[in-house]
């Protein structure tokens, strides 16, 4: 089971972008006042209390940590949306959703792409 760790600095942001190349990363932007995003990140920590993928898993708060949110979308060239996720490989998006698409299902699906 992978453990979540959560980005609070744009130096680990950029730390874990760079360990992608080594390992994938899954990243799940979280808005703490959303109702939408509590959903959703129920979702991912169900996927990651049920994952045998050999990923990281991470999550930022995006109104706590704004600088770090802003970062992520000029790294992964996607536009902000919140809740969001994002599959990262060798420092490269290959594959994100948003909102109520955001599932422990949808995420399983998504890391066949490069598993």
């Amino acid at each position: 089971m992978a453990e979540l760790k959560e980005l609070q600095t744009t130096e680990e942001l950029e730390q874990m972008w760079q360990g992608s190349s080594k390992k994938p990363i899954i990243l799940f932007k979280h808005s703490t006042t959303c109702p939408i995003s509590a959903g959703a990140i129920s979702q991912y920590q169900t996927f990651i209390e049920s994952s045998e993928a050999d990923v990281d898993c991470f999550l930022v708060k995006v109104i706590e940590d704004r600088n770090v949110s802003n970062q992520i979308e000029t790294m992964a060239n996607v536009k902000h949306e919140s809740p969001q996720i994002f599959l990262v490989s060798n420092k490269e998006v290959v594959w994100h959703t948003s909102h109520s698409k955001i599932t422990a299902d949808s995420i399983r699906e998504g890391l066949k792409k490069i598993m």
